[in-house]
């Protein structure tokens, strides 16, 4: 009798030895995911720390979202009533189907580069200057193209005001640079004429708009 129950002991233990086996095995390897999953936390937040924390003074922390509500606090109403003109020039453009061709925008920054560059600087110090890239200047320069062709027809200047101004201001124009100076002083007046109907165009274009404010600065 004894020794049947020794046959059943032994034949029972490697079974269970093998079950101990698996557990361990299952064990190590939820242990090894958990530690790569630290790993890999630990390396993500790592780089990503300048999404949460934009500086450390003595060890201690100073949240993006600390610098956030201060901007929001100090710049927020002009920028979002800025976006907003911007959001509502880009919806009447579409619906009068106007667009602004890459190589428009491309004339505007060959413009406004030689410009610069005449002034003895340069087009990448003038953005940084203005803490603005080459796509944001492209943006803000399809806005204003857009803003333009809607009022295309409210900016024209005539030979007339032309020749006005030139009288009223007595501006010399040298002899052979006729067309040049011409043209100069048409942009100025084209210019004053677009910030002029701009506002009445924008302020109308709010007063026929549904906007919802969610956010009160």
């Amino acid at each position: 009798m004894s020794e049947n129950i020794i046959e059943e002991t032994s034949s029972i233990a490697p079974e269970q030895e093998q079950k101990i086996d698996q557990k361990s095995i299952k064990i190590s390897k939820k242990l090894i995911i958990i530690i790569s999953i630290i790993i890999v936390l630990g390396i993500l937040a790592w780089f990503s720390k300048g999404l949460f924390v934009a500086a450390l003074v003595d060890g201690r922390p100073i949240s993006r979202l600390t610098i956030i509500q201060k901007l929001e606090k100090e710049a927020g109403k002009n920028l979002l009533e800025s976006l907003i003109i911007e959001k509502l020039i880009q919806n009447e453009a579409e619906i009068k189907k106007i667009t602004v061709s890459d190589e428009e925008v491309d004339a505007e920054i060959k413009k406004i580069e030689t410009q610069i560059t005449s002034q003895g600087d340069t087009m990448d110090s003038a953005l940084a200057a203005q803490n603005m890239t080459i796509d944001d200047l492209k943006k803000q320069l399809v806005t204003q193209k857009e803003l333009e062709k809607l009022l295309s027809d409210k900016i024209v200047i005539s030979d007339e005001e032309l020749a006005k101004y030139i009288t009223d201001n007595q501006i010399p124009v040298t002899e052979g640079q006729e067309a040049t100076i011409n043209e100069q002083i048409k942009n100025e007046l084209r210019n004053q004429k677009l910030n002029s109907e701009a506002t009445t165009f924008i302020t109308s274009l709010k007063a026929k708009a549904k906007i919802q404010y969610w956010v009160n600065y």
